[in-house]
Formats: structure tokens, C-alpha cells, sequence
């Protein structure tokens, strides 16, 4: 259990070597999509949606009006970051499906269960999330399954998130899923499974946080 925990994270952009890049699709391709994944959109409404549930929370979590705009500032990449996670999600979900992986509600609350403790308790692993990865509340059990799903690729193929092992089957998964963004969004490396200029902190951070150390800086 230990050992799971200290994998429990997944995706970080931050993986060696240069990759061939996908080529971006425009609106003219798919007019209204930000992206375009496995043959489905992510819509710019949708992802303008998951950017307000996360400014909704940042507005509620920091009520002062001079700290809230220095917030802004802060996460002023959220639209691009948001939607490198929300392909990022589906790829590692398609990984997961190709590797015959399933994760249950009880899973996930075992997980979120031990971070909470972690966190001193609901309220502070939601906090957490939120700021660390612009995470909503609403959205955390769908982050802990995705990260149950990596653990468990990870563990499948006797690696862990870190590893080419674990990235050659996310970039076999980018590859069967054909991504194309919006290129106001940037472009999908598809070798590193993530948008060209993105960090993804939610990734390898929450490895650390899983194996006992503080989820806040």
C-alpha cells in the first residue's frame, strides 16, 4: 500500500527527449472545438465551463478581492492548462482500457480517504487540489481514478509514472486517439502525451504528496 501510494501520481510534462509533434487542427476543421480526441470534442464551451467550476472555487476559497486577483495572475494559463488535462484524462483513460484496467468507487475512496488525513480532512485535500492543480471540488474523485489508473498501468508493466515504459503506452494511446487542438491552444506532442508548452504539475507532484509529505507548498 505504501509503494502505491508513492505512485499514486501520474503525467508530468517534463519527460526527456524531443518528440515529433501532431499537427494542430483549426476552427475550419472543427468549428467550435478546442479539441478534437479520439473522433469526440472537448468544445470550447465545455472547456470554458471546467475553467469557471475552478474560478467559481478560487472566488469562494479567497473571498479578499486584492488576493483573489493576485490568484488571477497566478493561473493565468488556466483555459490551456485545463484543456492539457482534460486530453491528458483521456488519454491515460484509453491507456488504462488497452491495458484491461479498471478502477472501482471503492478504490477511489480509499485513496481519497488517506489524503484526506493527509490534508487534515476534506476541506484540505479539496484546497489542496485547487491550488496545487487547479482542480475543483467537484472534479477530485474523477483525478483520483485517473490517478488509480496510472498507478496501476505503472504497476502492470513493472515500472512506475516516471519511466518510458509507463509514457511509450501513453504515446501509443495519443497515437490511436489522433488529438488535434485548436492551435490558439498550442499543439499535442504525441511521443510526451501532452500540449507542446504545458506543465502539469497534478502529475508527478501528487506522487510525493501521496508518500506522506505535505500536499501544499
Amino acid at each position: 500500500m505504501h509503494r502505491r501510494r508513492r505512485t499514486a501520481l501520474v503525467l508530468t510534462a517534463a519527460i526527456a527527449a524531443a518528440a515529433p509533434l501532431l499537427t494542430a487542427c483549426g476552427n475550419d476543421a472543427h468549428p467550435g472545438a478546442a479539441a478534437v480526441v479520439g473522433g469526440q470534442r472537448i468544445t470550447v464551451a465545455q472547456l470554458q465551463s471546467r475553467v469557471n467550476e475552478v474560478r467559481a472555487a478560487q472566488r469562494a476559497a479567497v473571498p479578499d478581492e486584492t488576493q483573489y486577483q493576485q490568484v488571477l495572475a497566478s493561473t493565468s494559463s488556466l483555459t490551456r492548462d485545463t484543456l492539457h488535462n482534460m486530453v491528458l484524462d483521456r488519454v491515460l483513460h484509453r491507456a488504462a482500457q488497452d491495458a484491461g484496467i479498471t478502477v472501482t468507487r471503492e478504490e477511489i475512496q480509499q485513496m481519497r480517504t488517506g489524503l484526506e488525513q493527509q490534508a487534515g480532512g476534506a476541506k484540505g485535500l479539496q484546497t489542496a487540489w485547487l491550488q496545487k492543480y487547479g482542480i475543483a471540488p467537484a472534479r477530485l474523485d474523477d483525478n483520483l481514478r485517473l490517478q488509480l489508473e496510472a498507478q496501476k498501468l505503472a504497476q502492470q508493466l513493472g515500472t512506475d509514472t516516471t519511466q518510458p515504459a509507463f509514457w511509450k503506452a501513453l504515446s501509443k494511446a495519443s497515437q490511436e486517439l489522433h488529438i488535434d487542438l485548436n492551435p490558439r491552444y498550442g499543439t499535442w506532442d504525441v511521443q510526451k502525451s501532452s500540449r507542446v508548452d504545458a506543465k502539469t504539475p497534478w502529475v508527478r507532484e501528487v506522487t510525493t504528496a501521496s508518500g506522506g509529505q505535505p500536499l501544499t507548498a
